[in-house]
């Protein structure tokens, strides 16, 4: 029994079920993140849908009254579609809606917030809207003054802006043939700002052009909207998803939390292990001596090292296969599958990843000795096999207990302790006879397997020459030249098996067969 030994693996285990439970800790804030803001998601795009579903009922009320005649009818709808929309893409993004359509045939179209609306829609006369703008401002001369303001299509305003900023050397250059706005244009625009005192910021872009909300488009320019609202709403649940995947993934700030809390407890641990390493050889601890304290020390720094290298490795080693094993495996539909998955992974990570850790640093010492001339080939396998076989004892035996024991750390450290007293003492009652059984059947296997290789080599080289053969009849049976390719058609032939009775060898026998 090596009780060194099992506290050593302990301290090993605990560090790697510490670990995992920090993993666990994140990974689980980050799927109760993923959970809260999907949730959430999905009623902002519930609310967006329903505001759509209004908007088409009032657009298609518009159009059976025919709301405002032929020629003012899709003013009207783009009232309806444009409180409507705009709404439904605030809502869409978690925010409320703002926009009301007013019904009280006033001076105002729709309210946004605090702000007035007058919406106008027209092509007449060539003016972007304009016209229609001027007419209303005739009527209600203080309108802008109040914080109000006009909407106009989207392509209008922008045709708008581009005119009124232009300078008039270069609207010059404009030609009604390039199909484009006109110097015309150009100067009415220009006539509009200066003669009405109206300034391009009292005039705002409708969501919709001016075609968007003809009778014969609408439709068409709803579905597109509602196609536009499910990509937002994509789009936002693919940047939550980052953001929590970033969150629950590995960070060096914690890593380096994770490296020095490892080294700090191994190296203690190292560090009451020597002491009662001195203590065990007849010494009292006063009598310990300078060359028992460097002794110590150097021993404790070693542990120090090993530590901050074991814990920064398990450390990045699990969170960074969490971090790629949620990208791979999340679903937008199975969140609990998720979660179910991540909670099994990190708590199998850790004592994996430590023991991967534990046995590099073995093998690693028993390279260096071998180099050194301390031990031979033959020794250094079978002590890498034998440190390899200990840390995956170690690993199933943490996996288990904390299994049994749902506790962090505790369930690890139990675990280990039972299967390594158990371990050893298996080790410890094997026998002579028993290790002779053993010995003799590791002789036995490696003779067979000399045996099966050599068979091995002698059918490889009988199906190479076989290969060959083929090869030379398959290339002479598909040779250009015919005489040459039915030779070694009946050739292949031959070597595949065919009864010779079958064969068609010559002219007459080729006759025979496809003319009788």
């Amino acid at each position: 029994m090596d009780p060194a030994g099992i506290a050593k693996s302990n301290q090993e285990q605990s560090v790697a079920a510490w670990i995992s439970y920090l993993n666990q800790v994140r990974i689980d804030r980050m799927i109760e993140m993923l959970h809260e803001e999907f949730k959430a998601q999905d009623i902002d795009l519930g609310r967006a849908t329903r505001e759509m579903t209004r908007a088409i009922r009032g657009i298609n009320e518009v159009i059976v009254k025919n709301d405002g005649g032929t020629r003012g009818v899709h003013g009207n709808i783009a009232e309806v579609a444009e409180a409507g929309v705009r709404n439904a893409r605030r809502l869409v993004t978690g925010k409320s809606k703002i926009y009301e359509r007013l019904y009280d045939f006033s001076e105002d179209d729709l309210k946004r917030g605090n702000t007035y609306l007058q919406m106008k829609f027209s092509e007449a006369g060539g003016t972007f809207s304009l016209s229609a703008v001027r007419a209303h401002f005739a009527k209600y001369p203080d309108y802008v003054k109040n914080g109000k303001k006009y909407v106009i299509p989207r392509d209008h305003y922008e045709t708008v802006k581009r005119l009124y900023t232009m300078s008039e050397k270069e609207a010059a250059r404009l030609t009604r043939s390039s199909g484009g706005p006109s110097y015309r244009q150009w100067r009415q625009v220009q006539a509009f700002f200066s003669e009405t005192g109206i300034s391009l910021n009292d005039i705002e872009p409708s969501a919709f052009d001016y075609s968007e909300v003809q009778k014969g488009n609408i439709r068409h320019t709803i579905s597109a909207e509602k196609a536009g609202l499910k990509q937002t709403h994509d789009d936002r649940r693919e940047r939550t998803r980052s953001d929590a995947l970033a969150m629950g993934s590995a960070s060096v700030q914690e890593g380096i939390k994770a490296a020095g809390s490892a080294a700090a407890i191994e190296s203690a641990t190292v560090f009451v292990t020597a002491i009662a390493s001195k203590l065990k050889d007849g010494k009292r601890l006063r009598d310990l001596d300078e060359n028992d304290w460097i002794e110590i020390a150097s021993a404790s720094g070693k542990g120090f090292a090993k530590g901050a290298v074991r814990g920064a490795s398990v450390y990045f080693i699990t969170s960074f296969n969490i971090a790629g094993y949620v990208s791979q495996t999340y679903n937008l539909a199975s969140h609990d599958y998720v979660a179910n998955a991540v909670d099994s992974y990190v708590s199998m990570s850790g004592v994996a990843a430590s023991a991967l850790v534990t046995a590099s640093f073995g093998v690693a010492e028993q390279a260096h000795r071998m180099r050194m001339g301390a031990i031979d080939e033959t020794e250094f396998l079978e002590r890498s096999e034998l440190l390899c076989l200990d840390a995956s004892v170690s690993a199933f035996s943490s996996i288990v207990g904390q299994a049994v024991i749902p506790v962090p750390v505790l369930g690890a450290v139990i675990g280990n302790t039972v299967g390594n007293v158990l371990y050893q003492i298996a080790k410890d009652g094997l026998n002579e006879k028993e290790q002779a059984l053993a010995e003799a059947y590791i002789k036995e296997q490696q003779e067979l397997d000399a045996t099966l290789d050599a068979r091995y080599q002698v059918l490889i080289a009988e199906l190479n020459e076989g290969m060959k053969e083929y090869l030379a009849l398959l290339d002479m049976a598909l040779s250009p030249d015919p005489s040459e390719a039915f030779d070694g058609s009946i050739a292949l032939a031959k070597s595949v098996g065919v009864p010779e009775d079958e064969l068609l060898t010559t002219m007459d026998d080729i006759d025979d067969f496809f003319l009788v």
